[in-house]
């Protein structure tokens, strides 16, 4: 009998990329969710993977049920009804931790740059074998032969604590969600203990000072840019309008010189990260070089569209040290546009907690604009902090704009417009290529 896996929350996007995974593995999937529309849908859709409305009468004995974390008993009918017929499910993360006993399990954690990392890792290694994988912007992969499986590891709540991996990068450690973690020392904490967890090989950016701190019982090889404390150093950077060559040596040893069509100084140590841990589990680095060339991106990172000549950029960036990135990565690509940053805060616990390192980091931008502060379900607004407070500190004087009205951005030329947040703010951009196709229709 095939066993029927339903999704309480099938439209969160570590919870679409699992059920794709386990659909195309030959499972029978369903799963539940709002009516709202996430881009993490449609591939639930295009997979004929039915998205139920959330009813008690989805909840059946003989089912395994997985739950979104966002979902209680107080706050949704079908975990209510599971509790109170004494019906058993898994979260996220504990499925997972028993799921990827199965494979060879390779996880990226850090608090920034996991997503993007996570996508290299794992389009390197399908494209030379038969890999599972899971990405944070709802892409997955399954195959019920795969020796393989690459998955995303997030530090939210601890919830990679399930997780016992052979191989792991760590890309970071840095202070961010404020409503869980108490101090960067807890964040630490957290990163340790998961540290601990890894069976075969650590792979730590080096010139992290907090991860220079991780012990574990795995060996751990550091990489970086600089030679002395790293094992894979980057060295001989080549930053173009076309994206980044590198090469990589370790320990001394050259490994040769390899390209990526993404833009940063971060994706240059993501893609070392990753040809560390790839070569340290025994593949063919001339097949690794060959792969990353070929890397076309995740989703809402560093998303990139037209319209009406004018270059649009989407970018998941919710935290200072991923807005300098990416607008880093924005200046490589355009170095001969105004950068003009779009930018909504995610969570108020947040926006107060990095209030000023928000602004030192837009500062990074020629122009700023900020939308109004996308509250997160799990807080309540008491009126601490407000957009305007933000758009004080910046040295560039920013505007704040609505979502009914983003006309203010058209006083640029010759600009590339970088939208950012996990919020609502594809609302904004959506909004202003509205607005942008119009003109074009006005004119002709």
């Amino acid at each position: 009998m095939t066993k029927i896996y339903h999704f309480i929350g099938i439209k969160g996007s570590g919870m679409s990329a699992l059920a794709l995974m386990l659909h195309q593995m030959g499972h029978k999937v369903q799963g539940s969710d709002v009516d709202k529309y996430y881009f993490t849908q449609r591939g639930l859709e295009q997979a004929g993977i039915s998205i139920l409305p959330f009813d008690e009468k989805n909840i059946q004995p003989d089912f395994e049920i997985i739950a979104g974390n966002a979902f209680r008993p107080d706050n949704n009918v079908e975990i209510a009804y599971a509790d109170a017929n004494g019906i058993g499910y898994k979260r996220y993360h504990e499925f997972l931790g028993g799921f990827m006993r199965d494979f060879v399990s390779l996880g990226v954690a850090g608090a920034h740059g996991k997503t993007s990392t996570t996508g290299i890792l794992s389009h390197v290694l399908s494209n030379i074998t038969d890999t599972s994988y899971l990405i944070g912007d709802g892409t997955g992969r399954g195959s019920a032969n795969a020796k393989y499986f690459v998955f995303e590891s997030d530090e939210y709540e601890r919830h990679f604590m399930p997780y016992h991996p052979e191989y792991s990068i760590i890309t970071n450690i840095d202070f961010d969600h404020p409503d869980y973690f108490t101090s960067l020392e807890d964040v630490f904490n957290a990163f340790n203990d998961y540290a601990k967890q890894i069976t075969k090989g650590l792979f730590i950016y080096g010139e992290d000072e907090q991860l220079r701190r991780i012990t574990s019982n795995a060996p751990i090889y550091y990489y970086g840019f600089k030679e002395e404390g790293n094992d894979f150093v980057a060295h001989d950077l080549l930053r173009s309008t076309s994206g980044s060559g590198f090469k990589v040596s370790f320990r001394g040893q050259e490994l040769g010189e390899f390209q990526i069509p993404s833009f940063g100084r971060h994706n240059i140590m993501n893609a070392t990260a990753v040809i560390g841990l790839l070569y340290t589990a025994g593949l063919d680095l001339n097949l690794v070089r060959e792969h990353l060339k070929t890397f076309g991106g995740v989703k809402r990172r560093f998303t990139e569209k037209i319209v009406n000549e004018t270059v649009i950029i989407d970018d998941f960036a919710h935290h200072p040290t991923e807005i300098i990135a990416t607008l880093d990565a924005a200046r490589q690509k355009y170095p001969s546009k105004e950068i003009v940053a779009i930018f909504q805060p995610h969570t108020f616990t947040r926006t107060i907690a990095l209030l000023d390192e928000f602004a030192e980091a837009l500062n990074q931008a020629d122009s700023v604009y900020l939308a109004q502060i996308y509250g997160s379900a799990r807080e309540v607004d008491n009126g601490d902090v407000k957009v305007e407070d933000l758009a004080e500190k910046i040295v560039k004087r920013a505007k704040v704009i609505d979502v009914d009205n983003v006309s203010p951005l058209l006083d640029h030329d010759n600009a590339v417009y970088v939208f950012m947040g996990a919020g609502d703010i594809q609302t904004y951009e959506y909004s202003f290529e509205r607005l942008l196709s119009n003109l074009t229709s006005n004119v002709q």
